[in-house]
């Protein structure tokens, strides 16, 4: 008999946020900046969140106020990069 591990008790997912931008067009965005993107559908938005995040459909939140795509190039943790 194999265990399987209930899904309350696995890795978190990392929450991912979805809605319109100001343009009216969805964004779906990890909490973080680490990932997202911009979708022509609601339904879009919530098959590459749910792609992203492993499958959780209970940790995306779809807001009601505006959410924009930041594409700046800036990343949301400081990279390192270690040489030989």
């Amino acid at each position: 008999m194999k265990l399987v591990e209930p899904p309350s008790c696995s890795f978190p997912s990392a929450i991912v946020f979805i809605g319109k931008n100001s343009r009216g067009n969805w964004v779906a965005r990890q909490q973080n900046g680490l990932y997202g993107g911009l979708f022509v559908n609601r339904a879009q938005a919530v098959k590459y969140a749910l792609f992203e995040n492993g499958h959780h459909p209970e940790t995306i939140v779809e807001l009601s106020r505006e959410i924009e795509l930041d594409i700046d190039g800036k990343l949301p943790f400081a990279v390192t990069r270690r040489v030989a």
